[in-house]
């Protein structure tokens, strides 16, 4: 039988190959041993579940309004007009970015299971409110609240994925969640169409019924997260013994996330002069225009098209077909090849296609198979994140990284939907071309984050080769910049 590292012996025991692998080449390839194996297989179990289910509720919460917004009868109830539905869509964004100023904070200062689970029943409430809106400020009030409490999603999804698996494996878990919204897209659209095929009940029509039965399921999420979602790498939830916890202090130190109350101004000081953090941010802007766009208008753009209501809710579903199979194929990409960037830039490419087709083609299936090249972007915008939380170690300069690209990505996608004016219908010329322009410049700035990784790296090399170099003794809450032994995953 093999025999169970101790606590005492486990940084020498376990996955120490890996460690001194990593020192001198950013390639290496880790493989887990059956003890290990053991550990994830529980950390899955408990922790996979959660982080489905937020995204798939979260994506349908939001877009809820888009298949609201088929039907005239939303248009009569709310007075609202289209153009005031494209600021609808767009102040859920702002209140998003307002969320991020406090992000930092919560995450850091309280448990995040009491913050998502607290935030939940908020956030369901509020939809179901949004039911009974009669004018237009009372319904940009309530999207502005639900992009605010919305907001704490992602970045408690990256900050949990980021602390329990090693940074050979985020990438993988950065796909489940972006396919957790395609399979979004797909079941809330099946779900809408039945939803709006509801008879109307005094006041209730069909509309009000979507945001009352999404609003209320949600509410009711938020006890069951607040109680039971693991947010610590060795949370009783995960039921670990004592050898497994040395495992769990192992990987540790591989993600480079050691968790602690105090922030440390001197890391965010430190991100603010890395040229990397600023392409990141202009990433997360950039790729989030179409994105804000895409979520809120694709079933308008179809409609445009010729189809009737429910058919146009039911031709996004391949969106969320594709939105799933280029996760799909991307993630796995990645993971064979080991390569974030590159895979990031084809990614790129292919919502560059996607969008050029939806530009230059005027109607037809043509303009729909651009339309669903597009969410392409989805694929580019995780494995972004998923290298900011390969690349950026430190507690507090990992959550100021990932809380200002969201800030950006919240500014992305507020203004993404209002380049789409009701003038420029239905091709929309000026908004795409906008789009466009900023897939390119995203591909740009993703070749010089890729230079500046292999250039650091190059540098570490030669550190690395001295013979009086020693691993770390501890797990200490320190920058990618401070340990040297850290190598960037290009």
């Amino acid at each position: 039988m093999e025999k169970t590292p101790s606590i005492d012996n486990s940084i020498e025991k376990i996955d120490v190959e890996y460690v001194k692998s990593s020192i001198t080449s950013e390639k290496s390839k880790f493989i887990a041993s059956p003890a290990e194996r053991k550990v994830i297989k529980k950390i899955n179990l408990a922790f996979a579940p959660f982080l489905c289910l937020i995204l798939f509720i979260q994506f349908c919460d939001k877009t809820t309004l888009s298949i609201a917004a088929i039907l005239p009868q939303f248009y009569i109830d709310t007075h609202i007009t289209k153009n005031n539905y494209s600021w609808a869509s767009s102040i859920f964004y702002l209140g998003y970015l307002c969320m991020q100023l406090f992000n930092n904070y919560m995450l850091q200062k309280f448990p995040i299971s009491k913050v998502v689970g607290t935030v939940l029943v908020i956030w369901g409430a509020t939809l179901l409110c949004m039911a009974f809106v009669t004018s237009f400020s009372q319904l940009a009030a309530l999207r502005f609240l639900l992009g605010f409490f919305e907001a704490v999603t992602y970045p408690a999804m990256y900050l949990l994925i980021a602390t329990l698996y090693r940074r050979s494996e985020q990438v993988i878990w950065f796909g489940v969640m972006f396919m957790s919204n395609g399979l979004a897209g797909i079941l809330g659209s099946i779900i809408g169409v039945g939803i709006l095929q509801m008879p109307t009940v005094g006041a209730i029509s069909p509309w009000k019924w979507a945001m009352i039965i999404f609003g209320g399921f949600t509410c009711l999420l938020g006890f069951f997260y607040f109680v039971f979602l693991p947010d610590t790498a060795k949370s009783r939830w995960f039921r670990l013994t004592k050898e497994e916890e040395a495992i769990v202090e192992e990987r540790s130190r591989d993600n480079a996330v050691v968790p602690t109350l105090a922030i440390n101004y001197n890391q965010i000081k430190e991100a603010l002069c890395e040229p990397r953090f600023y392409c990141f941010t202009l990433i997360s802007l950039f790729i989030n225009f179409q994105n804000g766009a895409l979520t809120n208008f694709s079933t308008i753009i179809i409609q445009d098209l010729g189809f009737s209501g429910v058919n146009s809710i039911l031709l996004t579903i391949p969106s969320g077909v594709m939105t799933i199979l280029l996760i799909a194929l991307f993630t796995f990409i990645s993971q064979k090849k080991n390569e974030i960037i590159y895979v990031a830039i084809s990614a790129n490419t292919v919502s560059l296609v996607g969008l050029i087709i939806l530009t230059a083609v005027p109607q037809g299936g043509g303009k729909l198979a651009g339309l669903y090249l597009a969410w392409g972007g989805t694929s580019t915008f995780l494995l972004m994140q998923a290298s900011i939380t390969s690349n950026v170690s430190g507690y507090t300069k990992k959550i100021f990284y990932t809380s200002v690209n969201l800030v950006f990505y919240t500014f992305g996608n507020f203004i993404g939907p209002l380049l789409l004016v009701e003038k420029d219908a239905p091709r929309y010329l000026t908004g795409m071309g906008v789009y466009v322009a900023c897939n390119v410049i995203c591909i740009l700035l993703f070749l010089f984050i890729r230079y500046s990784f292999v250039k650091e790296n190059n540098k570490r090399q030669t550190y690395h080769e001295s013979p009086n170099v020693a691993l770390p003794d501890d797990l200490k809450d320190i920058t990618d910049a401070e340990n040297k032994h850290f190598i960037y995953r290009t």
